[in-house]
Order: structure tokens, then C-alpha cells, then sequence
């Protein structure tokens, strides 16, 4: 077996990179979250690819014409942001996370890593971790895609998912980890980065409990569970429009459940990434089934992390919940003939099959959420979230 190329290095060395590495930003966190120190737990959630006409076509479909919000559009802070990467006026979902995730811009492809060799700096996720947080990933893509691999990896190409994975169980370690893509996890065939083995493996001898099913997930999550990798489908998972009763594939909401019930065990706190990864790729499919499907899931998963947060008053004063769309996708629109009488009805139109490069929303609530209500660049949010896992006094 090939082991990972971050193997070798100690966790003192980590630990030195998390302490010394840190590129200066144009834009200081510090300087706008005044109160950081009432941050506990961080809950970042993306849903890849949707613009805002996404959110209209699916508020229509649910709700009507005009009908309640959708459960994200309730949040208290909206804001804007630029989505550019280093060498792309369009950005691709790596560079775009990688901005989240690192702080600064990465070119298309790379995940929180500069292949020229350039210094970066540690991942969000990995500053959790390193004060004492507990920390997670979830996707309806493989758990190694572009999206969650920035948060947990460090690796030349958005192609090495091997490796992704591999890295996740040697290196970074989340706590629980959820999604597609059991075929990165025991791959004979090498990546991109020459990587390939069995980590399913690997995580149970780090004391993981690897499940299958949505029935072993929820059997984990009643036990006494505290390190959870979850993979569902050998690629990608169902979409919603896909799916058929006796489906095995726990749904974004149940993951999103999941995730919460694990992660707060840890009472210093968690930072976790919840994706709803294939409202992008029903925009690529410029399939507008396919796209509100995977929208109105992700918009049910977030209100089961609104029913967790207002469940408890600590919760509702100490959690910081982000949504934002890393880029928007096909150019969606809603399109008819303003001269002809047809209420709560459009028709879809699409620009594009691939990405665009216009601004994305973000909706925000918690400590510190002000400071995301204003027109920010995407690598702002990471300098914000990384002012509020400072140490309390």
C-alpha cells in the first residue's frame, strides 16, 4: 500500500504549522467580530452551486408564488460575496472552498494548496481541532470531493481523492466524517497523487465506527459513538429525485442529525461543513428537477440545525450557523412573458452548463453573524471564523 505523503510528518510538526503558517490577509476578522469570545460551535453550510434564482425557483415550487420562506432565508444577517479564484475570473468548487477553508486564493483545482510551493495556511477545520474542538464533514457528493476535501486535506489536485481520504484518516482526523465514496477508501488503482489502500482499515484501528447504511448510522449515533465515518454509495449519493422506497442512503437532513448528536458530545465545542453538493450538479444537468430536489433537501437540513440551535438557549447564544453557496452554476434563471397572466408559473433557462462568476449570497445568524451582512470576499469568512475559535479569556 502507498502510503500518504503527510504521513511522515510528526504531530509536532502540525502543530508547528498551525502555530507559524498564517498569510497575511487584506481583510482582519478581528477588526469587525467584536464578539468572538461567544462563539462555541461553528456550522458551515454549503449549498454548491445555487444562486438566487435557485432559491426563488424552489420557495415558488414549495410554497407558492407567495408563500413562507424558505427555512435558510429566515436567518437574521444577509450578505455578499466574490467568488473569483487566483488564475479564474470563474472559480471551481476547489479554489472556492479552499478560500473558505485557508484564507486566502487558490487556483482552480488546487485544494488548500499552492502547487508552486508557496506556504499556506492551516485549514479552519484544523484550527478547531487544534483548541480542542470536535469537528465534521458532510456531503451528498464522495466525502473526498472538492467541497469537504478542502477542509481536511492539503493536496495538489481536487483529482488525488485517494489520497483525500487517506489524509482524513492519517492526518486531520475529523470526528465524524459522512457521505459518498466508500471506492476512495479501499482503491487499488492510485490517484492522481499516487495514492491508494484500504483507510476503511486504517480508520478502525484509529477508532472509528465505519457504517453503511442509514440504519448503522443511527445505531452508531444512540451508542456511545464518538468518531463516526459514514459512507453510503460507492460514488456520489442518490439524488433526491432518484430515489425509490427501501432506499438504504440516509438523506442530507438525517446526516446533518447525525453529525449534531456526535459532534456536541464535546462539550468545548465543534466546527462542522454540511454540504448539499448536488444542487450543482442539477444546474450542470440544467435539470430543473434535479436542482429543486436537492435545494428543498438541503433547505431541510438546515432547519434540523435550527431545531437543534433553538432547542437550547446556550445553543441559540453560542452557535454560529453560515450558509453560502461557494459559486453560482448554469447561469439559472427564471423566465416568462411579464404580459401574460401565469402566477407561480416560469419557465427554466440556463446560460451556461458550467459555472458562472457572479457574486453569492450569504445568510448568517450567532455571535459574530454582523460582521457577515455587508458585500465580503470569500476569503473573509475564513479570517471571521478564524477570530472566533480564539481562546476565551
Amino acid at each position: 500500500m502507498k502510503k500518504s505523503i503527510w504521513q511522515a510528518m510528526s504531530s509536532i510538526a502540525i502543530s508547528l504549522i498551525i502555530s507559524l503558517v498564517s498569510v497575511s490577509p487584506s481583510f482582519s476578522g478581528e477588526r469587525l467580530l467584536d464578539n468572538h469570545k461567544e462563539v462555541k460551535n461553528i456550522i458551515f453550510m454549503v449549498p454548491d452551486g445555487m444562486g438566487l434564482a435557485d432559491v426563488t425557483a424552489a420557495r415558488i415550487y414549495k410554497n407558492g408564488i407567495d408563500g413562507a420562506p424558505l427555512y435558510f432565508e429566515t436567518l437574521e444577517e444577509i450578505g455578499y460575496q466574490r467568488t473569483y479564484s487566483a488564475d479564474n475570473t470563474i472559480t471551481d468548487s476547489a479554489a472556492a472552498g479552499s478560500a473558505w477553508a485557508c484564507g486566502e486564493k487558490f487556483d482552480n483545482g488546487e485544494i488548500c494548496y499552492h502547487s508552486d510551493g508557496r506556504p499556506y495556511n492551516p485549514s479552519i477545520l484544523e484550527l478547531a481541532k487544534s483548541r480542542g474542538r470536535s469537528t465534521g464533514l458532510v456531503a451528498t457528493s464522495t466525502i473526498t470531493h472538492a467541497t469537504p476535501a478542502v477542509f481536511g486535506a492539503h493536496v495538489k489536485s481536487r483529482g488525488c481523492e485517494n489520497e483525500i481520504a487517506c489524509q482524513y484518516i492519517e492526518m486531520t482526523r475529523p470526528d465524524v466524517v459522512l457521505g459518498g465514496g466508500v471506492s476512495k477508501f479501499n482503491s487499488t488503482k492510485p490517484d492522481k497523487c499516487g495514492t491508494a489502500g484500504d483507510f476503511i482499515s486504517e480508520a478502525l484501528n484509529e477508532g472509528y465506527k465505519v457504517v453503511y447504511t442509514k440504519e448503522e448510522m443511527e445505531s452508531a449515533v444512540s451508542s456511545d459513538t464518538t468518531k463516526l465515518l459514514g459512507l453510503f454509495n460507492s460514488g456520489g449519493m442518490t439524488p433526491e429525485y432518484l430515489r425509490t422506497p427501501g432506499l438504504t442512503e440516509p438523506r442530507l437532513p438525517e446526516m446533518a442529525k447525525a453529525a449534531l448528536n456526535i459532534l456536541e458530545r464535546n462539550k468545548q465545542g465543534f466546527f462542522v461543513m454540511i454540504e448539499g453538493s448536488q444542487i450543482d450538479w442539477g444546474n450542470h444537468a440544467n435539470n430543473l428537477q434535479y436542482q429543486i430536489g436537492e435545494t428543498l433537501a438541503f433547505d431541510e437540513a438546515v432547519k434540523v440545525v435550527l431545531d437543534w440551535i433553538n432547542a437550547r438557549q446556550e445553543r441559540k447564544e453560542h452557535t454560529l450557523l453560515i450558509v453560502v453557496p461557494d459559486h453560482e452554476t448554469g447561469g439559472f434563471a427564471i423566465n416568462g412573458n411579464e404580459d401574460v397572466p401565469a402566477l407561480g408559473q416560469f419557465v427554466p433557462g440556463w446560460t451556461t452548463s458550467g459555472h458562472t462568476g457572479t457574486d453569492t449570497v450569504i445568510w448568517s445568524q450567532g455571535p459574530g453573524s454582523h460582521t457577515l451582512g455587508r458585500a465580503l470576499d470569500n476569503t473573509n469568512l475564513y479570517w471571521i471564523m478564524r477570530e472566533s475559535l480564539k481562546d476565551k479569556e
